[in-house]
């Protein structure tokens, strides 16, 4: 059975009232769609530890620049439907942009030091939409726990820090995440890749394991292990944002490999950009 759609605050708050007043345990997917198995990830982690799941579907405009792909970011409320109806989702939230961003909104939210490098850096703003977006979300659903994807490392980070900094009654779980068989991490941009974009695409995870695999062998200097991995980037023909190896926490740049260290990198196949990471331990 297909999910019940809902599309304003109104009537999503007045679907999950019965529940709550129950005493039932609400989760939460936040998506823009397209979803794809990463995304039907969250929701079965979502369905078995809370009594009903809401996915939320809606392409944010405050989180794309000026450049980006708001426009032909796919939309595929149909097919997204159906394939959550394979998880028994209960409900959808797919609001209108009038519905989420009223006339007269006037109201952002920005979270500092986290939110600065990498992904803040390259995309000045989005940020800025993401914690918007995901707080009003939080507001409009009111889970017990919201999902999230660690493919987008900082964005979860991001989250957490604004959670716990205005005291948000939600617990942030984030999932591992999911790769095609050759090692791609799943994407709803991936469906822009062409089949040779798409094999070179593959360089993403061939770089984050060569990072592991140099760690692996006692290589301890980030500078040294961020150069390998940009030289195979490049040699594939990409075009990078940033390769770069961070405190997990803080994501401040390290110069040695001392304990658990983030890689993470943006890189653009043929303009598509993509996003990966993984953790670093030291043996």
């Amino acid at each position: 059975m297909l999910p019940r759609v809902l599309t304003t605050v109104t009537e999503i708050r007045a679907a999950l009232l019965p529940f709550r007043r129950a005493g039932k345990r609400i989760g939460l997917v936040p998506t823009m769609g397209a979803l794809h198995e990463g995304h039907l990830s969250l929701v079965r982690a979502s369905k078995a530890e809370c009594d009903l799941t809401v996915v939320w579907i809606y392409v944010n405009p405050s989180q794309f620049g000026p450049h980006e792909d708001l426009a032909n970011y796919p939309r595929t409320l149909q097919a997204d439907l159906e394939k959550l109806a394979t998880c028994d989702t209960e409900f959808v939230m797919a609001p209108s942009e009038a519905e989420v961003y009223r006339p007269g909104h006037a109201t952002w939210v920005e979270v500092s030091a986290i939110a600065e490098p990498l992904e803040g850096r390259c995309r000045p703003g989005h940020f800025r939409g993401v914690a918007t977006i995901v707080l009003k979300l939080l507001n409009m659903i009111q889970p017990d726990i919201a999902y999230f994807g660690q493919k987008d490392y900082q964005q979860a980070a991001v989250i957490r820090r604004m959670v716990a900094d205005l005291d948000v009654p939600v617990e942030i779980r984030v999932c591992p995440i999911i790769r095609e068989p050759d090692g791609l991490a799943m994407s709803s941009r991936n469906v822009y890749l062409s089949a040779d974009a798409r094999q070179r695409a593959t360089v993403l995870w061939h770089s984050l394991e060569l990072a592991r695999q140099l760690v692996a062998g006692g290589e301890r200097d980030a500078a040294a292990i961020a150069q390998e991995m940009t030289q195979r980037i490049l040699a594939v023909g990409a075009t990078i944002d940033y390769v770069a190896l961070v405190d997990p926490d803080s994501l401040a740049a390290v110069t040695q490999i001392t304990g658990p260290t983030l890689a993470v990198l943006a890189v653009k196949i043929d303009g598509t950009r993509l996003i990966d990471n993984t953790i670093l331990k030291r043996s």
